[in-house]
């Protein structure tokens, strides 16, 4: 799929800090050269995460680099998983899968 570079910098913050998880980013300002994010991460490992129910999901092994495998905001609408309703139907689980289901 092709990735924004807001998805690219998510990638790219993951990597760099690889025991804290990437929760979202926003855009920050850009110029004629480069676009700025900001990455929101979040340390599994300190307690007041982990004892916060709001936010202690991010916990779990399952999440570790979300980014990567495109389950934040920016990797799933570059994905095309952002709609609703009848049309994005087919857009689920992914567009391969359901290629692969219905011409295999």
């Amino acid at each position: 799929f092709q990735r924004s570079h807001r998805s690219i910098a998510e990638e790219r913050v993951g990597k760099k800090c690889g025991n804290l998880r990437v929760l979202n980013s926003y855009w920050v300002n850009q110029d004629s050269s480069f676009k700025y994010y900001e990455v929101i991460l979040v340390d599994p490992s300190h307690k007041v995460i982990r004892r916060d129910a709001r936010i202690n999901w991010i916990v779990g092994g399952t999440h570790k680099h979300r980014e990567m495998r495109g389950l934040t905001s920016a990797g799933k609408k570059s994905r095309g998983l952002g709609g609703r309703g009848p049309k994005y139907a087919k857009n689920r689980p992914s567009r391969r899968a359901q290629w692969k289901r219905t011409n295999t």
